[in-house]
C-alpha cells in the first residue's frame, strides 16, 4: 500500500498522538527546534504541517 503525502502527514500525526498523547505538542515543539538548528526549513515546514493535523486531532477527540 502507497500512501499519498497528505495520508503520510496523518499518519505521522497519529503516530505522534498515540505515543505521545499530551506531551505531543512538546515532542512536535523540539521536532521543529532541532530542525531549526540544522536549518532545514522543508523540515519544518512538514511539522508544522504535522502540528495542525495534530491539533485536528484533539479538536475532534475533545467535541465526541
Amino acid at each position: 500500500m502507497v500512501l499519498n503525502r497528505d495520508q503520510e502527514l496523518w499518519a505521522v500525526a497519529l503516530w505522534v498522538e498515540k505515543n505521545h498523547g499530551e506531551d505531543g505538542p512538546a515532542y512536535i515543539a523540539q521536532q521543529i527546534q532541532r530542525l531549526s538548528n540544522d536549518g532545514d526549513e522543508a523540515g519544518i515546514a512538514t511539522w508544522r504541517t504535522i502540528a495542525e493535523r495534530f491539533d485536528q486531532l484533539n479538536c475532534q477527540s475533545s467535541t465526541n
